[in-house]
């Protein structure tokens, strides 16, 4: 199929808050071709292990945040001594502040690189650039070895990995609009989260084999097996994200009169928000960035401490923490890609409000039991928590792309990106301070736990987009 049945040009509403059509509707009823589908997805499926292995399960959780990277007198304490246990939670206090860092990096860039994108009409572009950049920082994990003055370029490294990251989700998340069409967005966008878990599943499956080995025979001095994941992580983003620049096309041709300067094009993203919020049509979608900006939050950091929570108040080794997170990259898949279809028939909004309230129990619950030290309790908490965490995900971007006007793809989704997870300094930084104030790396769950009840909440008055049935 030639490329501009994916590249359609929009009517220019610039700086009107207009909307001439919704992206979606550009395509019509024809559906994409399953090749650009497929390849679309498998960006996901390319990047999860950034996700899943570094950010999650293995290099901070099983690495970064040990006592690898302790000074050798606190190391060399009794684990379950206050001090040891102290230390223990000033790394994880450390991973936060980088967190929070790199949301405010988000913040900063993510709406405006998608807005230049958006005008260019070049969002595989940008595509590139932010996973180019990712896979640099996570080849860059390889000099992290386990000293504790290298603790802080490796939370520099996965920090930047995330804003790069982010950027780069931008852009495949309006390539969504392109093939997707009103009746098969919410599957579409249910199979991308869906690969990516399935994806993130084999990475672990690898690191499994890895271990049980013995790394081949490798020394575990300096932290090398470690070093070497990250490095075979850069490289499956290499080889899997190559198909989604050869096949799929940009979802429009752009908008060459909302071209303006870098700095200039702060004042234009001002103008369209306000115009987002003035303009009837669009005012759903500007309410709906907002609510959308901490339920996210606290979905990103079940994400980012996840693991943390499994190591240190749990006691989780690393044959445990992998094969919890194969269990629960198994169960965040199916349940996302069946989720998928249900949003199609339901609705976005009915799928993450179902997925928030599911969350926020399975939250409490493991902080309440947490002091049992029963591993048995984070793995049903954190496995119901998993089975709901990817449905709210891809929902929440069919959410979007069933609002988003044609010609801002690229802005719109660099503005969820924004309020999202730009947004997780709030999990973050509720995570940093109670656990700094407590000295105790449970609290941080209540940090968390908290950030989703008000994403609930605040979701609950946002006018749901129209939904569209399935023939």
């Amino acid at each position: 199929m030639s490329e501009p049945e994916g590249r359609a040009e929009p009517p220019a509403t610039a700086n009107s808050g207009a909307v001439g059509v919704i992206g979606l509707d550009l395509r019509g009823d024809e559906p994409a071709p399953k090749k650009q589908v497929y390849s679309w997805a498998l960006w996901d499926w390319a990047t999860q292990p950034f996700n899943t292995v570094i950010l999650t399960f293995i290099f901070t959780a099983l690495y970064l945040t040990t006592e690898a990277f302790l000074p050798a007198d606190i190391a060399a304490l009794d684990p379950e001594s206050d001090a040891f246990k102290a230390g223990e939670a000033a790394l994880a206090s450390g991973l936060g502040l980088g967190s929070t860092i790199a949301a405010f990096a988000i913040l900063l860039l993510a709406p405006v690189l998608g807005q230049r994108a958006d005008a260019a009409g070049r969002q595989k572009l940008w595509l590139g650039i932010g996973t180019g950049a990712l896979i640099l920082c996570m080849l860059g994990l390889w000099f992290v070895e386990p000293t504790p003055s290298l603790f802080w370029l490796g939370v520099a490294l996965v920090s930047a990995g995330s804003v790069f990251g982010e950027i780069a989700a931008v852009n495949s998340n309006a390539m969504l609009i392109g093939i997707a069409t009103p009746r098969t967005v919410g599957r579409i966008s249910g199979l991308g989260w869906g690969f990516g878990y399935l994806g993130g599943i084999v990475a672990l499956v690898i690191v499994v084999v890895f271990y049980a080995l013995d790394w081949f025979g490798l020394s575990e001095d300096g932290g090398l097996p470690f070093r070497i994941i990250a490095v075979g992580c850069a490289v499956w983003a290499i080889v899997f994200s190559i198909p989604i620049f050869l096949h799929v096309p940009e979802p429009s041709l752009g908008r060459a009169e909302r071209k303006v300067g870098f700095f200039a094009s702060y004042g234009l993203l001002v103008r369209d928000v306000i115009g987002l919020y003035r303009s009837p049509a669009t005012r759903p979608t500007f309410w709906y960035l907002l609510a959308s900006a901490v339920f996210r939050d606290g979905i990103g950091g079940v994400f980012a401490f996840g693991a943390v929570i499994a190591s240190q108040v749990f006691d989780f080794t690393f044959l445990e923490l992998v094969v919890f997170g194969i269990a629960a990259n198994l169960i965040a898949g199916v349940s996302t890609i069946i989720a998928g279809r249900f949003d199609d028939t339901f609705g976005p909004k009915r799928i993450i409000l179902v997925s928030l309230a599911s969350m926020v129990v399975a939250g409490l619950a493991v902080f309440l039991l947490a002091d049992t030290g029963n591993t048995l309790v984070f793995w049903i908490g954190g496995l119901v928590l998993c089975a709901f965490v990817g449905p709210a995900q891809a929902a929440g971007r069919s959410f979007l792309a069933r609002v988003t006007p044609a010609g801002r793809e690229g802005e719109i989704f660099g503005l969820y990106a924004t309020t999202g997870r730009a947004a997780s300094w709030m999990a973050s930084g509720a995570w940093t301070l109670l656990i700094a104030l407590t000295s105790r790396t449970s609290f941080g769950i209540i940090g968390i736990v908290l950030v989703l009840i008000a994403g609930f909440l605040l979701l609950l008055p946002v006018t749901a987009p129209p939904k569209t049935a399935r023939d």
